[in-house]
């Protein structure tokens, strides 16, 4: 069994630093606990999110990114937390009884192997051109959405004037009210699902109050121009998302924005050897965000893309938590039996995947997060444990761009200790 008395974290946006403190306030010494942040001021993305709309579940108001940012860095110091800033993890190697090992270099330390329990909270990255393959040349004016995001809140740049946006992200969403705002004319947001991906507020607030039109079902088959954009080409596509031929429409801009899809930042976990979810692209982990490597922990969107940070921050508390009592405890993690979540029909995933039912005392609650694979209207969630029903609740609406949440309450979990499975499924209302 490994010694192990540091906790290392991997990030230090809103979860890299809500798992921070929460380590603390669960009994870590300030002085065991190492924060590394690759940019050079904590906050990550939400730095550059001026925006409204955050924090209403975790401080019952709203405020901006930043502002919710500074909630946690301000809580971070104040508890006496060091965040190395300009810090890049270059590595990260499992060691044999729980923990890794995590080498990285910053300009105040220079190049620096350290042991330890990790929470990675390293974020997620965005879909590019090349992800997704569009044909054409190569000219300039193709941004991802987060790229323009930053340009126009944080470098006081506009990214082009006439704008097409690709994918009905919530980043895509928001940057159309922003662009919108500073004088640009966002013509149209094309999405090739025949629903959006972002929140419903953000369809209203972004797009319908500025009446910039959603088009589904539809994609950018070809990108025009040589030095810069001059115009796309776009397609409907049919029920297999494949373009139909005689749909083409030429739309001139000279910008287009690609808001495609997020990516869970795990190439250090993938690396490690930590087991990966294919369908969300983050961490295997248990209801305390451990990861298959005993000592590991992930959380935020490094683990599941989220659409609140407010959800994000919590998922990094219990990481937090858990984490601390795992170093606190002497590195002992439970051996007990597994009970795996089942992402039963229309459910696309479950987090967490595993249950370790020793680690669910008598008096626990279990939140299980997951997602759907459609929208669906007046349907009935039910759980159930190997086969047998322990729950149902009615749903008006159900979109792939909510997440959603079901909590088990002490009694059922005292059902999933002495099961092998736990199912969620979406069936139509009789």
């Amino acid at each position: 069994m490994n010694n192990i008395d540091r906790l290392i974290i991997i990030g230090a946006g809103p979860a890299g630093l809500a798992a921070a403190g929460e380590a603390v306030k669960s009994g870590l010494n300030p002085d065991q606990i190492t924060v590394l942040e690759r940019d050079s001021t904590p906050g990550g993305i939400l730095n550059q999110c001026i925006h409204a709309g955050f924090g209403l579940h975790t401080f019952g108001e709203e405020l901006t990114g930043p502002e919710y940012a500074g909630r946690y860095i301000r809580e971070v110091k104040r508890l006496g937390i060091n965040i190395t800033l300009n810090a890049m993890a270059l590595s990260m190697t499992a060691v044999e009884g729980g923990g890794a090992e995590v080498a990285y270099v910053s300009p105040t330390t220079g190049f620096i192997r350290e042991r330890g329990a990790v929470i990675i909270a390293t974020g997620c990255r965005e879909r590019t051109r090349g992800a997704i393959g569009i044909p054409g040349t190569r000219p300039s004016g193709i941004f991802t959405a987060g790229s323009a995001q930053r340009f126009v809140n944080l470098e006081d740049k506009m990214p082009g004037h006439k704008i097409v946006i690709l994918g009905s992200g919530d980043i895509g969403l928001i940057m159309a009210r922003r662009l919108t705002l500073e004088g640009a004319k966002v013509l149209r947001v094309c999405e090739l699902q025949p629903y959006s991906s972002g929140l419903g507020r953000n369809i209203a607030q972004c797009l319908n109050d500025f009446d910039i039109p959603l088009c589904l079902s539809q994609t950018v088959t070809e990108i025009h121009g040589n030095d810069r954009v001059e115009g796309i080409t776009v397609s409907a596509v049919d029920e297999n998302l494949r373009p139909i031929k005689g749909s083409e429409e030429y739309i001139e801009c000279d910008t287009l924005l690609l808001s495609v899809g997020l990516i869970p930042e795990n190439e250090l976990a993938k690396a490690c050897g930590i087991e990966l979810d294919r369908v969300t692209g983050g961490a295997v982990v248990n209801q305390n965000r451990e990861t298959s490597i005993l000592g590991v922990f992930a959380c935020g969107n490094a683990l599941q893309v989220h659409d609140l940070v407010d959800f994000a921050s919590a998922e990094a508390v219990c990481a937090g938590a858990a984490a601390a009592k795992y170093i606190l405890d002497g590195c002992r993690s439970s051996s007990g039996g597994i009970c795996r979540t089942v992402p039963g029909a229309r459910v696309r995933y479950i987090v967490p995947q595993i249950l370790d039912k020793d680690a669910v005392a008598p008096e626990a609650k279990l939140k299980l997060f997951f997602r759907v694979d459609n929208i669906y209207r007046d349907v009935i969630l039910s759980v159930k444990a190997d086969g047998k029903l322990l729950k149902t609740v009615k749903k008006r609406i159900m979109t792939p761009g909510e997440m959603e949440n079901i909590t088990l309450d002490s009694k059922l979990c005292e059902v999933v200790r002495i099961s092998e499975t736990l199912e969620i499924s979406i069936t139509d209302a009789e």
